[in-house]
C-alpha cells in the first residue's frame, strides 16, 4: 500500500513537472487577421473565432485586410503590420509564393505567423491551421459529387483564384480521384476560375453551361464561388439537372438547399477554424510550441491539438449540409 501511495506521488509530482514546462499564455499579445478578403462572409465568421479565442486569453486583436482577392494586395497589410510591431499575423494567403519574403522578413523581426484556410510554402510561416487534409477534403468533394450525377457525366470546377494554394492542392486531388475505376463515366471537361468575386463567379457559371450545355455536374471549392453559382442556377432552365456541390456556409446557401438548386455541400466550421488560429499564434509567441511535428498545445474549447508535419494543425472533418440537417447550424 505504501509502495502504491508512494508511486501514485511520484506520477503527480511528474505531471505537475510536465505542465510547469510549458509556459503559460502571455496577456495582451497583440494578433492581427489578414484574410484573402475583408467583405467574404466567410472570413467574417472566422473572424468571430478569432475574437473570441483572443478575448479568452486576454489578448489584443484586429483584423485588416483588401476587399479583393489578389496577393499582391495583402503585400502592404504585411509591411503596415511589421511597422505596428504585432506579435503574431495571422494570414489566409491568395497566393502560395508571393508572400513569402514578406512574411519570412516579418520571422526575421520576431512576428509568428501563422496561415488559416490556405497556406503558404512552409518556409513562410510557423503554422499552417488547416481545415481538413487536402486529401480529405478534395476526394469527398468527388465522392458527393458522383453521388448525385449517379457517377456519370461531364463535370466542372469553379474555382477562385488560379494561384490559390488551397485551391489549387484540392483541384490536383480531384484530378488524382477522378482517375479512379468508379469514376471512368465522369469526364472533368474546364477548371473555371471566379477569383472569389460574386459577379465573375456568377459570369463563369453562366459561361459554363453555354460552352458545355451537357454539363452534369460542378464542384466549387469555394463560397464566394458556390453561392453564386447556385444563384445562377436558381434562376436558370438548368435548376435540378444540373448537379452543385462544394464548399459553402449553411446561411449563404440555405434557400438553394429548400429551393432544390443544391442536393448537398460540405464545409468545416469556419468560427472554430479562426479560433484555433488565435490560439495557435498565441502558444507560438508565448513559447509554447515553435511550429515542430509532435509539438502540442490546448486551444480552449476545442482542447488539446497537436503539431503534424510541415508544421500543419487539423481543425477537423467536414459536415456535409443538406435539407435534413441544414437549419441546425448558424453561421
Amino acid at each position: 500500500m505504501k509502495h502504491r501511495t508512494a508511486l501514485l506521488a511520484a506520477l503527480t509530482l511528474a505531471l505537475g513537472a510536465a505542465a510547469l514546462a510549458q509556459p503559460a499564455l502571455q496577456k495582451g499579445i497583440t494578433i492581427a487577421f489578414l484574410p484573402k478578403q475583408v467583405n467574404n462572409p466567410y472570413f467574417t465568421t472566422a473572424w468571430k473565432g478569432g475574437q473570441a479565442a483572443i478575448k479568452e486569453f486576454a489578448g489584443v486583436g484586429k483584423q485588416v485586410g483588401p476587399s479583393d482577392a489578389g496577393a499582391s494586395s495583402q503585400v502592404s497589410y504585411i509591411n503596415t503590420l511589421l511597422a505596428q510591431r504585432q506579435k503574431a499575423i495571422v494570414v489566409s494567403a491568395s497566393d502560395a509564393n508571393a508572400l513569402v519574403p514578406y512574411l519570412k522578413r516579418a520571422m526575421g523581426q520576431g512576428v509568428k505567423v501563422v496561415t488559416y484556410d490556405s497556406d503558404v510554402a512552409k518556409d513562410g510561416r510557423n503554422v499552417f491551421v488547416s481545415q481538413a487534409s487536402a486529401d480529405t477534403i478534395a476526394r469527398d468533394e468527388v465522392k458527393l459529387l458522383a453521388k448525385q450525377i449517379g457517377n456519370k457525366g461531364e463535370i466542372a470546377i469553379l474555382s477562385a483564384t488560379p494561384n490559390a494554394t488551397n485551391q489549387n492542392a484540392w483541384i490536383k486531388v480531384m484530378r488524382d480521384e477522378l482517375t479512379k475505376p468508379q469514376y471512368k463515366d465522369m469526364k472533368l471537361v474546364k477548371i473555371a476560375y471566379g477569383n472569389d468575386d460574386d459577379q465573375k463567379s456568377f459570369t463563369e457559371m453562366q459561361g459554363l453551361m453555354q460552352a458545355y450545355p451537357n454539363l452534369k455536374g460542378v464542384i466549387s471549392p469555394t463560397t464566394v464561388g458556390i453561392s453564386a453559382a447556385a444563384r445562377y442556377l436558381s434562376g436558370s432552365p438548368y435548376k435540378g439537372k444540373v448537379a452543385l456541390t462544394g464548399l459553402g456556409t449553411p446561411n449563404q446557401m440555405r434557400e438553394f438547399v429548400k429551393n432544390g438548386t443544391v442536393q448537398g455541400f460540405a464545409l468545416w466550421n469556419p468560427e472554430d477554424l479562426g479560433y484555433l488560429a488565435s490560439y495557435a499564434a498565441a502558444a507560438l509567441v508565448s513559447g509554447q510550441i515553435t511550429g515542430k511535428e509532435g509539438e502540442k498545445f490546448s486551444a480552449g474549447k476545442l482542447g488539446q491539438r497537436t503539431i503534424g508535419k510541415d508544421g500543419v494543425v487539423i481543425l477537423g472533418p467536414l459536415t456535409v449540409f443538406d435539407k435534413s440537417n441544414i437549419d441546425k447550424f448558424n453561421f
